[in-house]
């Protein structure tokens, strides 16, 4: 019962417990207005790639939002929304409710939640963001690029 008087503080703030190993870990959030949820939205949908990151794509503020910034570039995704969480607390905050996901950087393809850094260095490690790209009209860069094996032309 007291997981339970843990778990609903208030309307507005609540304690998720995550299991982190062996220990549990208390991780403050709030509940997401149905207005920040529609902004959410809209950005989301706004553009066929969206990042929320730490930074813009020119500058960059942490080594994972960098990290998504040159995926993108690799395979020549140059036109995408992006969102400094840095810049807007209640989006900061309320992104990670949206999709359920702690971390940032937060990458939506075509409207869809894709996954953070981690998620789309295996998408692009494993050609798997060449195919997310082209199921939205966009083409790879990198399909361009002549393999080792290739002579050029």
């Amino acid at each position: 019962m007291s997981i339970l008087r843990n778990i609903v503080k208030s309307s507005i703030d609540c304690v998720r417990v995550t299991h982190h190993g062996s220990r549990l870990a208390r991780q403050p959030f709030r509940l997401l207005s149905t207005e920040l949820k529609e902004r959410i939205d809209g950005l989301v949908q706004a553009q066929k790639v969206v990042v929320f990151m730490k930074g813009v794509p020119e500058e960059p503020r942490c080594g994972f939002s960098n990290a998504v910034v040159q995926i993108l570039r690799m395979h020549g995704v140059d036109e995408y929304g992006s969102h400094d969480i840095l810049e807007d607390e209640d989006l900061r905050q309320g992104i990670k409710e949206y999709t359920e996901w702690p971390t940032i950087p937060q990458v939506f393809v075509d409207g869809e939640f894709v996954g953070g850094c981690d998620i789309m260095i295996q998408m692009h490690q494993n050609g798997d963001l060449i195919e997310e790209l082209k199921k939205i009209g966009i083409r790879s860069a990198l399909l361009d690029v002549p393999k080792e094996d290739e002579p050029s032309k």
